[in-house]
């Protein structure tokens, strides 16, 4: 038997036939149990319940009604003659999650005529009462902030998308449902009726990383109907609400320099390709991807779709060794797919990411000279025997390698043996002058990088010629610093017996070097060149050269002077 039809037969019964008072009970005698340690609210006048309740006759504590036993709650309103008299007055200033027993004297009950048979006349009644809701028709929507940043540069409006994690409850605190336990934000628009309309309100003006306590009065919730089995009727509902993430359609690109380096004389431009490090995360801060984790650069073209459109546009106009923060809505990102376990549906991200170095395919290598001696005669050139000294690093400053200062290193140009781009920054070069040289890695060690350098890794060099000894061209020995003798065999004759052996030949070679008329070739043992210079000579290998064997070669432009080991 629900209680509010009952009400018109206490109600006939009260003042209509004015049945006599119980001689054992003058009023409503209230015992409370389970008081809630915390009752932001109390039962008034014309509010309205949702509640539990058993009832029984005090005499014999037989159970006449019970909402538990029907397994659904009952609802009321509080004060408008709806409930027994006795019922309002116990219930008045009660909690929620309260436990109340109210024993009913039969004039505030059903007098001396009882009810249908089921509550006879007299009866004192007892109503065990656990309430699990309180609202009102004046009740709006409450929201109350647990938690906010500190720089709030934005609050949800109509139209924006949002990302949120949820608990919800009843207003009892039974927990109804919970995005935390599904692993996933709820995701939705604003103010598009996708929503209850409490909800709809209480994500309204909220910061990204708030974390709000919203409570939904049945009216602006699921009403009379409930949702699923998890929500009753006539249930107000507390959300504790964290905003994860908020967007518009109409969002661009957030770009922030967070450290820009002095003296930038070239930014990036689309068609360059760019080195770079980043974090990403979302808006709330959590982590999803990081190339410093991996311990490699990410490398790009720029402006030719190999990243997402976002990125692709704020990576234009930055400078080596720049940091920025890039915030990317997800129509410029992965959009409503996402990246499966990686980035959710319709995700908003941010890059903090730092510009390791950028070339164009065009670059050329890149000479600024620092010091110049005032007397300078004599240049680096293919085939010349140098030493130098070398700082070599990253764009960003890093150093990779470095030459000792007390044993610099050597080099033949145009042997092959240094990178192409440190070649040509070498060429030129006088004896003490210092240079800064740029090399992009189509002139370095190219897209597969070597050793420590890594792939498509622009070098910065800054070389100090320390030795230029003037080479002589490859295939040859000696060379003569312009005309030799001619004929040349009397002159290597040098005591005239018609035969020059090894020491002969090497007394003249030598000679001819001292006095500045030829040269050896550098970088390799005098005695050792001169002495194989002499076997390709000596034809029949019999320790002497006669002048029938002597024989020099002559390059293929007769205008160009004689060249070979004679």
């Amino acid at each position: 038997m629900d209680l509010t039809t009952l009400t018109l037969v206490f109600c006939l019964h009260d003042f209509v036939v004015n049945g006599n008072p119980s001689p054992l009970l003058a009023d409503v005698v209230v015992d409370r149990f389970e008081i809630p340690a915390v009752c932001p609210r109390e039962v008034q006048t014309e509010d309205f319940i949702r509640y539990h309740y058993n009832g029984s006759f005090s005499a014999d504590g037989t159970t006449f009604d019970s909402s538990h036993a029907r397994g659904t709650p009952a609802v009321s309103q509080v004060g408008l003659g709806r409930l027994l008299l006795g019922i309002n007055r116990g219930l008045l200033g009660m909690c929620v999650n309260e436990h109340r027993r109210i024993t009913i004297p039969p004039h505030l009950a059903y007098g001396s005529i009882g009810s249908d048979g089921v509550v006879p006349p007299d009866a004192v009644l007892v109503f065990d009462i656990l309430l699990l809701d309180i609202w009102n028709e004046e009740d709006k929507v409450q929201v109350r902030t647990l938690s906010k940043p500190a720089g709030c540069r934005r609050r949800t409006v109509p139209s924006d998308f949002v990302r949120y994690h949820y608990n919800g409850t009843l207003l009892s605190g039974e927990a109804f449902d919970s995005s935390y336990l599904r692993n996933t934000t709820y995701d939705t628009y604003l103010g598009q009726g996708d929503l209850i309309k409490g909800m709809e309100e209480g994500l309204l003006h909220m910061c990204l990383r708030e974390r709000r306590i919203i409570i939904i009065p049945p009216f602006l919730a699921y009403g009379e109907s409930g949702h699923g089995t998890r929500i009753p009727a006539q249930a107000t509902l507390v959300y504790e609400v964290l905003l994860v993430d908020v967007f518009n359609p109409k969002d661009d690109l957030i770009v922030q320099v967070k450290e820009a380096p002095e003296g930038c004389t070239r930014r990036t431009v689309i068609g360059d390709y760019i080195r770079y490090h980043y974090n990403g995360t979302f808006q709330d801060g959590t982590a999803f991807d990081s190339s410093y984790q991996r311990n490699n650069t990410y490398n790009t073209y720029i402006g030719m779709g190999y990243v997402i459109q976002g990125m692709d546009k704020a990576l234009v106009g930055l400078c080596v060794g720049e940091k920025r923060r890039i915030t990317v809505p997800p129509h410029l990102a992965y959009g409503e797919v996402g990246v499966e376990g990686l980035v959710p549906s319709s995700a908003v991200l941010v890059f903090d990411i730092q510009v390791i170095d950028f070339h164009n395919p065009k670059d050329p290598v890149s000479i600024k000279v620092t010091h110049k001696p005032e007397d300078c005669k004599v240049t680096s050139e293919v085939d010349d025997l140098i030493q130098y000294r070398y700082n070599c690093s990253f764009m960003d400053g890093s150093l990779l390698y470095s030459s000792d200062y007390d044993t610099p290193s050597y080099a033949t140009l145009g042997a092959n043996k240094v990178i192409l781009g440190l070649e040509e920054g070498l060429f030129g070069m006088c004896l003490g002058e210092r240079r800064e040289v740029v090399v992009p890695p189509h002139w370095g060690h190219g897209e597969d990088g070597a050793g420590d350098v890594p792939k498509s890794a622009v070098l910065f060099f800054e070389l100090e010629l320390v030795e230029l000894t003037k080479g002589v061209p490859e295939g040859y020995m000696f060379v003569w610093l312009g005309d030799g003798p001619d004929p040349l065999f009397p002159v290597m004759d040098i005591n005239g017996d018609g035969e020059v052996p090894l020491e002969e030949f090497s007394a003249f070679i030598m000679q001819q070097v001292e006095e500045g008329k030829g040269r050896l070739r550098p970088g390799a043992d005098a005695n050792g060149i001169i002495e194989e210079m002499f076997n390709n000579q000596d034809e029949n290998k019999d320790g002497k050269i006669i002048e029938g064997e002597l024989k020099v070669k002559v390059d293929e432009k007769p205008e160009q002077v004689i060249r070979d080991e004679l």
